[in-house]
């Protein structure tokens, strides 16, 4: 099959697109002709700074196709059901083995490139919002990187709950984009402070919540919480370190609270959290928001593109 590999961590141009063994699938797993490849976040921090732990490794978290082949132990799913999947590494190909427990079953009137993104982005965004930050109808959220996929879901989520939306992103665009999918407010992060900001729209008081996938944006999430509120932050998409002065929030009774989305899929709520959110998204109640799509073979050119020009939404491949 064709993949896109790399042997040591860099730039996008360590990607290289070439032929390498079909996988096969273990007693526990499924085998996926892929049809639609997701890039996230942690697809292009891995790629930029994580040694691969043999050569030619393929990289990729999320993916979309057909099952073609079930291990002997699997349930609950057959050869020709169409899936959306998550695992660690291997979407970046043809072919794809994944624990079966990974797996969603994709609804009808769903495309395989709103299928490949569904489960990272909306099922981050859903467990940050309302299973670890508790939001409630009424409250004001502050969404960080709200044009990206966690982002333009998390917001739509919120809204959608009676929340207030508070989103910050660069450009008109953006900003009139995440408007219709429920931002009451946008703060343009390029021309503004964010804190400050903050404390203008809410007249001095401050958020109720944040949700921040950004990691080196922490000083100012916690700048423009109000007393008693949380920050949920999830990832580090900023690629900084995480280290964050914590005398502030503690003297304002503040909670944070860290979200790591790997192990949390199998869980049976999660994961069920998702089939829900793949039947709003059959029925209309939510948009999965593509920038652009490339062949896999421009592995490299799909990577530079996610990294460097500030897409709004996701990038998806196709073999």
């Amino acid at each position: 099959m064709k993949a896109a590999v790399y042997d040591t961590p860099g730039a996008p141009s360590v990607l290289r697109y070439i032929d390498i063994a079909d996988p096969v699938s273990g007693p526990d797993e499924v085998l996926i002709s892929v049809e639609a490849i997701s890039i996230e976040g942690g697809d292009l921090i891995n790629r930029r700074l994580t040694p691969p732990p043999q050569a030619s490794w393929v990289p990729g978290y999320a993916a979309s196709g057909m099952i073609v082949a079930v291990g002997a132990k699997v349930e609950g799913r057959k050869v020709g059901d169409r899936v959306a999947a998550f695992d660690m590494q291997g979407s970046h190909a043809e072919l794809w083995v994944v624990p079966a427990v990974r797996t969603w079953l994709i609804p009808d009137g769903v495309v395989a490139a709103d299928a490949a993104v569904l489960p990272i982005s909306f099922g981050t965004a859903y467990h940050c919002l309302f299973t670890r930050g508790g939001l409630q109808h009424g409250e004001t959220v502050l969404i960080q990187a709200a044009a990206g996929g966690v982002g333009l879901a998390a917001v739509q989520l919120a809204a959608q709950a009676g929340a207030r939306v508070i989103a910050v992103a660069s450009g008109e665009t953006r900003a009139s984009r995440l408007r219709s999918l429920g931002a009451a407010h946008v703060i343009d992060r390029l021309s503004h402070d964010v804190a400050d900001a903050v404390r203008r729209i809410t007249d001095g008081t401050g958020v109720d919540l944040v949700v921040d996938p950004v990691g080196t944006t922490l000083p100012a999430s916690i700048s423009a919480l109000a007393v008693e509120g949380r920050v949920v932050f999830v990832g580090n998409a900023g690629g900084g370190g995480l280290s964050v002065d914590l005398w502030a929030p503690m003297q304002s009774n503040q909670t944070l609270l860290g979200v790591f989305m790997g192990p949390l899929f199998e869980r049976p709520d999660v994961h069920s959290m998702v089939d829900e959110l793949f039947a709003a998204l059959a029925a209309g109640r939510i948009q999965v928001v593509i920038d652009r799509t490339f062949s896999l073979s421009e592995a490299a050119a799909a990577h530079d593109f996610a990294e460097t020009a500030k897409p709004l939404g996701r990038i998806i491949m196709r073999p």
